[in-house]
């Protein structure tokens, strides 16, 4: 691959760019992290809803997940996202348990249709909003141990990143729904 493919590459692997973690968080990028969760679920089906086999098992970009097994992940990961904010405020600097998210993308239920995954999303995301819109300063401060990453992570660094993730798959999406209008 040359040069201009590897940038295109990365620009369909990362629409929005690559996760960077702030040094400080203002209140307004807060804000934005905590709007971001809360909307995600009813952004996502916006984009989805209605979308025809053909569009929901079309890939965002060459060997990428289709849009189907976008949303799947999403629910998957962000189920995972849960645990670990509830394991981080309950347990002193847990480990949590990583998991293969390639070989889960490509189980049986990566299959169905989108309304389960939907509907998880939209349970899982308000027991997100409503446990981080709880947090103190301290809370944020509380951590966990990513083994895979081999790395400790702040509740902070954790919202910060699914609020990212939440853009980045609702960017995958859009980059195939607006290809096929």
């Amino acid at each position: 691959m040359n040069q201009k493919e590897l940038q295109n590459m990365e620009e369909l692997k990362y629409p929005i760019g690559r996760f960077e973690n702030q040094a400080t968080i203002s209140l307004e990028l807060w804000n934005d992290y905590v709007e971001t969760l809360r909307n995600f679920p009813g952004l996502l089906k916006q984009e989805a809803e209605g979308l025809s086999e053909q569009i929901l098992n079309t890939p965002y970009r060459p060997d990428g997940w289709t849009i189907r097994q976008v949303v799947h992940h999403c629910a998957d990961s962000h189920i995972n996202c849960l645990m670990r904010l509830k394991l981080a405020l309950t347990e002193e600097n847990p480990t949590i348990k990583p998991y293969l998210e390639d070989k889960w993308a490509k189980l049986p239920d990566s299959n169905l249709d989108l309304n389960p995954s939907m509907l998880i999303l939209e349970g899982v995301h308000q027991k997100i909003v409503c446990v981080i819109e709880s947090l103190n300063e301290e809370d944020l401060k509380r951590t966990y141990i990513h083994p895979e990453h081999g790395k400790t992570f702040t509740i902070l660094e954790l919202i910060a990143l699914y609020a990212w993730h939440c853009k980045h798959h609702l960017a995958h999406v859009q980059l195939v729904t607006k290809a096929n209008k």
